[in-house]
C-alpha cells in the first residue's frame, strides 16, 4: 500500500542518516528518498484509478484524489531538485562555518521529515489529521530556518513559529464549527472532507461563513496571505537557499491546498456569496502590499520572497472568481509558481555564496561582474524573473492572463488595480535585476573578486526547472491540462 511505502522509505532513510558518517552519504539518502517518493506518485498517476481510498484497511483518514495527487507531485519533484542541489550548497556551508558540522544530521532528518509530513497532509481526508501535519510542517520547517549559525536566522524561525501556529489556533476553532454544522446536519459529526463535500448543502449559511473565516485565518498565515504575511520575507530570506525553494515552492502550497479544500466546501453553500468578496479584498491587498515591499528592496532574496506573497494574493483572486476557468488556471498558476520560484531561490543561492558575507543578513546586496562570475545563476535570475511577472512563453503568463480576463468579467475596478499592482512588482524586479546585473568592476579591482567555483550539483536543478517551464509554457501538455480538469470536476466548481 501506497502510505505504508511512504512510511517505511522514510524511517529506513532515518535510520540510515542516524548512522551515516559523512554529509554525501546523508545528502544521498535524502535524494534517495525524494526520488523514490516521485516514482511511488508517478505510479498512482499512470496506473492506478484515482482517487485512490485503500490506503489503510478499514481507514477513513486518508485517501487521494486528483488534487492530493497533483501537490504531492509537485512536492517530491522539488524536493528532488533541491536535494540534489544541497548536495554542494551544504558543502560551501560547512566550509564557511554557516553550518556546524554537529548540526548536520539534524538538518537531514528534519529534510527527511518535511518530506514525509507534507506528503501525508496532501493526502489526508480528515481535516483534523490535515491540521496537525500542517502544524508540523511548521515546527520541521522552523528548524530547518535556524539551522545556521546565526542569531538572525533563530529570530526569523521564532517569529514564523509564533505566527503561524497562533494563527492556526483559529483554524482549529474552524474546524470544531464544522464539525459541530456535520454533526446536526448528518446526527455523528465528521470532518473527513469527502462527506464534508456532499452534505455542504445542508450547512447553515451563517455558520459556514463563521468556520471558513476562522480556518482562513490560520491557512492564510500558513501561506503568506496579508496581514498574516510578516514572518515570510524573514524566514525565506535568512534559510539556507535549498531550504527557502523548498518552504516557498512547496510550504506555502499546504497552507493554499487547505483555503482551496475549504472554499470548495463553502461553494456548495449559499454562504460563497459572503466568502468570495472577502478572498479578493484579501487578495487584492496581499497583492499590494507585496508590490509596494519589493519597490524599495535591495536585499535579492528579500525581493524573490516578497514575489511569493504576491503570487498567493494572485490565487486567492482566482478562487474567488470561482469559474471552473479560473480555478483551472489557479492549479495551473500553483504548479508553475512552484516550479519558477525553486529556480529562483537556487539561482539566488549561487550569488549569495558568490557575493555575501559569512551570514545572511538584511543588508543590500552588492553584485558586481555577474556575467564574468556566475553567468548560470544571473540568467537564472533573469529567465526565472521574466517567468514570474508572467512575460510570455513561460506559463506564468497563462495563468496570470487567464486570471485577469476571467476577473475583467466580474469587475473592471479590481481588475485594473490588479494590473497596476503587477506592473509594479514587475518594475521592482526588473529595476533590482538592472541595476545590480548591469554593474561592472574597473578592470584592474576585477581581479580582486575571486569566483566562486559552483558545483555541477547546483547547477542541474536550475537548468532542469527553466527547461521544464519552457516545455510546459510553449507546448502545454495535454495531460497536464486533462489532469487538472479532473481536479476541477471533483471540486464541483
Amino acid at each position: 500500500m501506497i502510505l505504508i511505502a511512504f512510511v517505511l522509505v522514510s524511517v529506513l532513510s532515518l535510520v540510515i542518516i542516524a548512522f551515516a558518517r559523512n554529509h554525501r552519504q546523508m545528502n544521498s539518502v535524502c535524494i534517495g528518498q525524494a526520488l523514490i517518493f516521485t516514482t511511488l506518485t508517478a505510479y498512482l498517476v499512470v496506473f492506478q484509478q484515482v482517487p485512490v481510498v485503500s490506503f489503510l484497511i478499514d481507514s477513513q483518514y486518508f485517501f487521494i484524489d486528483h488534487l492530493g495527487l497533483f501537490e504531492v507531485l509537485i512536492a517530491t519533484l522539488i524536493f528532488t531538485c533541491a536535494a540534489v542541489y544541497a548536495r554542494g550548497y551544504v558543502e560551501g556551508l560547512l566550509k564557511s562555518g554557516e553550518l556546524e558540522k554537529g548540526s548536520l544530521k539534524l538538518f537531514y532528518v528534519a529534510w527527511t521529515l518535511l518530506l514525509l509530513v507534507i506528503v501525508l497532509a496532501f493526502i489526508s481526508d480528515n481535516l483534523a489529521l490535515f491540521w496537525i501535519f500542517a502544524e508540523l510542517t511548521t515546527i520541521i520547517s522552523a528548524m530547518l530556518i535556524a539551522i545556521l549559525s546565526a542569531r538572525e536566522n533563530i529570530d526569523a524561525a521564532i517569529k514564523y513559529i509564533f505566527v503561524a501556529s497562533v494563527s492556526m489556533l483559529f483554524t482549529f476553532a474552524g474546524f470544531i464549527f464544522l464539525f459541530e454544522m456535520s454533526r446536526v446536519s448528518l446526527g455523528t459529526g465528521t470532518l473527513n472532507w469527502t462527506v464534508l463535500m456532499q452534505h455542504a448543502t445542508t450547512f447553515p449559511p451563517g455558520m459556514m461563513i463563521a468556520s471558513f473565516a476562522l480556518v482562513f485565518i490560520g491557512l492564510a498565515a500558513k501561506s503568506g496571505i496579508f496581514p498574516f504575511h510578516t514572518w515570510l520575507p524573514e524566514a525565506h530570506a535568512k534559510a539556507p537557499s535549498a531550504v527557502s525553494a523548498i518552504l516557498s515552492g512547496v510550504l506555502l502550497n499546504v497552507g493554499i491546498y487547505g483555503i482551496i479544500r475549504m472554499y470548495a466546501i463553502t461553494h456548495q453553500s449559499t454562504a460563497v456569496v459572503t466568502i468570495a468578496p472577502m478572498l479578493t479584498v484579501f487578495g487584492v491587498l496581499t497583492i499590494g502590499i507585496a508590490a509596494l515591499s519589493m519597490l524599495p528592496q535591495k536585499n535579492l532574496k528579500k525581493l524573490v520572497a516578497f514575489s511569493s506573497v504576491e503570487n498567493m494574493g494572485i490565487l486567492l483572486v482566482g478562487l474567488a472568481i470561482s469559474t471552473p476557468v479560473s480555478v483551472f488556471w489557479v492549479l495551473f498558476h500553483i504548479m508553475a509558481h512552484s516550479f519558477t520560484k525553486a529556480s529562483l531561490f537556487f539561482s539566488s543561492g549561487i550569488l549569495h555564496r558568490q557575493y555575501r558575507s559569512r551570514f545572511v543578513s538584511d543588508a543590500a546586496d552588492e553584485i558586481k561582474d555577474v556575467f564574468r562570475l556566475q553567468p548560470l545563476a544571473a540568467w537564472g535570475i533573469i529567465l526565472g524573473g521574466l517567468a514570474i511577472i508572467g512575460m510570455p512563453p513561460f506559463p506564468l503568463f497563462f495563468s496570470e492572463f487567464f486570471i485577469l480576463l476571467q476577473l475583467g468579467t466580474v469587475s473592471l475596478w479590481v481588475l485594473a488595480a490588479m494590473l497596476l499592482l503587477l506592473f509594479i512588482s514587475a518594475v521592482a524586479l526588473g529595476y533590482f535585476v538592472l541595476m545590480n546585473f548591469t554593474s561592472v568592476s574597473e578592470p584592474e579591482a576585477q581581479t580582486d573578486i575571486e569566483q566562486y567555483r559552483t558545483p555541477a550539483s547546483m547547477k542541474v536543478p536550475i537548468i532542469f526547472l527553466l527547461v521544464l517551464l519552457l516545455v510546459i509554457g510553449i507546448f502545454l501538455p495535454s495531460g497536464i491540462t486533462g489532469f487538472i480538469n479532473q481536479i476541477v470536476t471533483e471540486l464541483n466548481f
